[in-house]
């Protein structure tokens, strides 16, 4: 760990820029992500100082950025909404405590496994969800219009319906910072397009402000850092979380430290390290849980793993673990020597650089070879590209996974195949359809294909080749490589040995797995089959069959 928190020289110069860019613009966004749990807006800085270095030395992600989110916020001002307003600040440090706490046992417990569930198809449409709501959600403070709708595309869309109500100069200052962006970004000097452009408009809009310009247009109107709060000069002073709220705010803690650890696992599961691999989302719990305890003593408010963050990081050149830690020291740097400054910094500048971040984590290429796989992922992206547009955050991944499983399940139900394999006298089987009349008097040896569970086995029931007009036929199924079979397959089973036998026609299993073979022995099934009937699978490929083949053909001749 140590070793790998030693900077490089290499990629200093790129993470100083980074993490000084990150700190310019979070600390209005710190501030405003307070105001949305309720509480000072100084204690949103407070936890950009403490989790945003604190979660970069403990997660295995190298470039994920633990700070405060919209969607956290929220929560959190939720859980705190029955709290008097004289006992908030206290309730939130316990809170953000037991968010911690249960995040740390996540990760020392490798719950990361559940990311698992979360397949490509989910994720890439929570990503791309994200980076939309990233842009949308800074139109308002792009054009001066704020509207009245919560959801950002209704905020979009309503915007789009009034645009003779958004404020000019606010406008002008917004697109100037974008189009700057833009342009210093097809340059050498890109890493420092987003501080260059801050600078800019920071300075035009003081030039602009001046007496001389104030006849033309009104630039005062143009929202400032200072506007939405005025910055402290100080360091936090460490606070203990009060025990008797422990027990009261358990369950929102677990909440809210879910939504974090989903929100984590977008990160983790979206951005792989230098090394091309994939973060270790376990130890990105337990990172994101020792940033929230750390935060906790600040009286911060609650992080996670921020998609928007880490975009903006990546996009200002971060290339190690260091952009993040540099970040949250250049966060105290501003408070104690530049939050007059700060507080100058227009917010349309800020909204652009926001929308540059959000489009440049839009996974385009993902999306597109994921729309070309098939129907069922591209469905799955969609609907979760859209639950994440217009539901709560913490459930749109949720709803994914349903959506995947549903699909899923539906989808292996008809995939199910059956196949006969021709044996010849030399060489392999030849395979080809299974027929659909079982003959008469003759081996017919059949291979299944797909899953064996639920409506997949009813399915299997009537694709098995009909066995009414038939006498004295024998069956082999193979199931080698089957390791459980479902009480609906044993069902089908019995059902196609009882008919067989009702005409005279025998059944064999070969390759049968050992476990398989229990499940056979305890519901009753290897009894009716014949326990010389049933040929376990061998390492030898090829060998339960062949056996079965000649118990099957002694079989035909003695009949």
């Amino acid at each position: 760990m140590i070793g790998s928190l030693r900077p490089a020289r290499a990629d200093l110069k790129s993470d100083v820029v980074a993490g000084l860019t990150f700190a310019v613009v979070n600390v209005p966004q710190a501030m405003a992500h307070a105001l949305l749990a309720a509480v000072n807006p100084v204690l949103g800085i407070y936890t950009l100082m403490v989790a945003v270095p604190v979660g970069a030395i403990f997660t295995s992600s190298v470039y994920m950025n633990v700070s405060t989110t919209s969607a956290l916020s929220v929560a959190a001002g939720a859980a705190l909404a029955e709290i008097p307003d004289v006992q908030r600040a206290a309730a939130l440090a316990v809170l953000v405590l037991l968010v911690g706490v249960i995040q740390l046992l996540a990760g020392l417990f490798r719950l990361g496994f559940i990311v698992r569930f979360v397949s490509n198809a989910v994720m890439t449409g929570f990503l791309n969800g994200i980076a939309v709501l990233i842009i949308l959600g800074q139109l308002g403070e792009l054009t001066g219009y704020q509207s009245r709708f919560s959801n950002s595309v209704a905020r979009a869309l309503d915007l789009a319906l009034r645009l003779d109500r958004v404020d000019i100069p606010t406008t002008i200052i917004g697109l100037m910072t974008l189009g700057l962006i833009v342009l210093v970004l097809q340059t050498r000097w890109r890493r420092f397009a987003f501080i260059l452009a801050i600078a800019a408009a920071t300075v035009l809009l003081m030039v602009l402000g001046l007496p001389l310009f104030a006849a033309t247009l009104n630039w005062q109107a143009v929202r400032t850092v200072g506007d939405i709060s005025a910055i402290p000069r100080t360091l936090p002073d460490l606070a203990l979380p009060s025990p008797q709220l422990l027990f009261s705010l358990l369950l929102p803690a677990f909440s809210v430290a879910i939504i974090g650890l989903i929100q984590g696992a977008g990160v983790s599961q979206g951005y792989p390290n230098p090394d091309g691999k994939y973060p270790n989302v376990s130890r990105d719990f337990f990172g994101q849980g020792a940033a929230n305890l750390a935060a906790s003593f600040v009286s911060g408010v609650p992080a996670g793993g921020s998609i928007s963050g880490t975009a903006l990081l990546l996009s200002a050149g971060a290339r190690s673990r260091w952009a993040n830690i540099l970040a949250g020291l250049f966060v105290a740097v501003i408070v104690v020597v530049a939050a007059p400054l700060a507080e100058l910094v227009p917010m349309p500048a800020l909204a652009a650089l926001l929308i540059v971040a959000g489009y440049q984590g839009l996974r385009i290429e993902a999306a597109q070879t994921i729309w070309r796989t098939g129907n069922v992922p591209a469905t799955v992206m969609g609907l979760t590209f859209l639950a994440t547009l217009f539901i709560p955050l913490q459930y749109a991944v949720l709803v994914g996974v349903a959506f995947s499983i549903v699909l899923y399940v539906a989808q292996q139900a008809n995939q199910v195949v059956v196949t006969e394999w021709v044996l010849k006298p030399e060489g392999f089987p030849v395979e080809q359809p299974a027929p659909s009349v079982l003959p008469s008097r003759h081996l017919t040896v059949l291979q299944v294909y797909g899953s064996l569970f639920f409506a997949a086995a009813k399915n299997l029931e009537e694709m098995l080749p009909a066995v009414e007009n038939t006498t004295r036929a024998a069956v082999i199924l193979t199931l080698r490589g089957r390791t459980e079979i479902g009480s609906t397959f044993v069902t089908v089973l019995r059902r196609y040995n009882q008919t067989l036998h009702a005409h005279e026609g025998n059944l064999f299993l070969a390759g049968v797995d050992e476990a398989v073979h229990n499940q056979l022995a305890k519901t009753g099934l290897l009894k009716e089959i014949g326990e010389a009937n049933v040929f376990p699978a061998t390492p030898q490929l090829g060998e339960a069959l062949n056996t079965a083949i000649d118990a099957a053909n002694a079989w035909l001749d003695n009949q």
